[in-house]
């Protein structure tokens, strides 16, 4: 694993499309989430360490947000012949072990991940209304304790998606974040064998 930090896309930026499969057995754009005053677009997967630390503040933050009228969508865009941890069957199980309430769509080609400039997991991107970027970085500033190769805890300081929630509070009351932000943190996106962006 190596410890990466987001690449933090330019705000303002319009969200690229994209047209991926998810584990519901639909094909799912940009343009299936119009209904919402905001979107959220994640990068996780289902392996890493940093997701998994904050899977539970995450299934229930969307939970409260959804119902507020954020839409979220999650990306998985592993290279799984090397991490078959991360295959599409796998996240079918690991949604539901989640509770995640949002779709989870997997980006074979990765060229999903290379239009956002993601780099982690979890790599989070904020859309406001008209689809512009308001936010990238951290889901908050708590990160899992290593207790060595491969282990991890959480139970030191959990997860509670603090950064995000003032994200959101403040697109749903009109207003906009604030310009700094702090990137995220955690795995590298496992690139296919010369497929890593420049």
């Amino acid at each position: 694993m190596a410890l990466t930090e987001s690449t933090m896309m330019e705000l303002h930026s319009a969200a690229p499309d994209f047209s991926l499969p998810a584990t519901s057995g639909k094909t799912l754009s940009l343009a299936d989430f119009s209904k919402y005053d905001a979107l959220v677009v994640l990068f996780i997967c289902n392996h890493c360490p940093y997701v998994i630390h904050i899977a539970p503040a995450l299934a229930e933050l969307a939970c409260d947000y959804m119902e507020k009228n954020i839409g979220f969508v999650a990306i998985n865009s592993n290279d799984t012949d090397a991490y078959p941890a991360d295959s599409f069957e796998l996240m079918k199980a690991e949604q539901a072990l989640r509770g995640y309430p949002f779709p989870y769509l997997y980006d074979e080609t990765q060229a999903v991940a290379k239009a956002y400039g993601a780099a982690c997991t979890p790599d989070l991107y904020v859309f406001d209304g008209a689809r512009k970027l308001a936010y990238r970085g951290q889901f908050d500033d708590t990160r899992p304790h290593r207790i060595s190769s491969g282990n991890y805890d959480s139970g030191k300081a959990p997860a509670n998606g603090d950064s995000l929630k003032i994200v959101l509070d403040q697109l749903l009351n009109g207003e906009q974040p604030p310009a700094k932000q702090y990137p995220s943190i955690g795995c590298n996106i496992k690139w296919r064998p010369g497929n890593e962006p420049s």
